[in-house]
C-alpha cells in the first residue's frame, strides 16, 4: 500500500521532472514501454532479469509472468554481467563518476578530477530520480539500475556500464522491489 508521504514525494518528483523536461519531450519506442509479458516459468517472482543485448529488464511478477521495461546498457567492454543483490535504494541519489570513468573520459568528467565533489541529487543528476545499487558478496559493484537524463539512450548500449531506465519507469520499479531483490544480468 502506498502511504500519503510516498504519494506526495512521488508527485513532487514527477512535477520536478516535468518542469525540467524540454517542450519537445522524448517519446520512447512502444516496445520499450513497461508491459506485462510471458516469462520463463523457472524464474522466481520478485527477481530481476536483464538481457542487455535485447535492452530489456524483466521484473518477475508471478509464475511465467513479468513486467518488462526498456533499458539502456553499457558500451562494449563496460557492461556488467552476473548475479547481484539490490543492497541499497536511493531517491534522488547523489553521484560521482568512478576513477576509471574520469581517466577514460577526461573531457566529460574532468571537473571531478583531483577533488571530492559529489553531484547532488535532482533532475540534472545523471542517476535520475532513483537508483538501485547492485552488490555481490556484500560489496558494492559500482553498477546501478537508475534513471537517466538522456532518455534517448533507452534501447542503446551507451552507458559506462549501469542499467538506465526512464525516470518514470525506474520510479515504478523502485516502488515494487525491496532491498534484497536478486538481479541477474546475462
Amino acid at each position: 500500500m502506498i502511504t500519503r508521504r510516498r504519494f506526495v514525494a512521488t508527485a513532487t518528483a514527477g512535477a520536478a521532472l516535468a518542469a525540467a523536461a524540454p517542450a519537445h519531450a522524448f517519446e520512447v519506442e512502444k516496445r520499450y514501454r513497461p508491459q506485462q509479458v510471458r516469462m520463463r516459468s523457472d524464474l522466481q517472482p520478485g527477481q530481476i532479469l536483464i538481457l542487455p543485448r535485447a535492452h530489456f529488464l524483466y521484473y518477475v511478477t508471478g509464475p511465467g509472468e513479468a513486467l518488462r521495461y526498456g533499458v539502456g546498457v553499457g558500451k562494449a567492454g563496460l557492461e556488467f554481467t552476473g548475479d547481484a543483490i539490490i543492497q541499497v535504494k536511493k531517491e534522488w541519489p547523489t553521484w560521482r563518476p568512478t576513477m576509471e570513468m574520469i581517466e577514460r573520459e577526461p573531457d566529460t568528467y574532468g571537473r571531478f578530477k583531483d577533488n571530492d565533489y559529489v553531484q547532488p541529487g535532482g533532475p540534472g543528476n545523471p542517476l535520475g530520480a532513483r537508483a538501485l545499487y547492485l552488490f555481490q558478496n556484500g560489496r558494492d559493484t559500482f553498477y546501478r539500475i537508475h534513471g537517466t537524463t538522456v532518455p534517448e539512450s533507452i534501447g542503446r548500449s551507451v552507458s559506462n556500464g549501469c542499467i538506465r531506465m526512464l525516470n518514470d519507469h525506474v520510479i515504478d520499479l523502485y516502488e515494487r522491489v525491496p532491498v534484497g531483490t536478486p538481479v541477474t544480468v546475462l
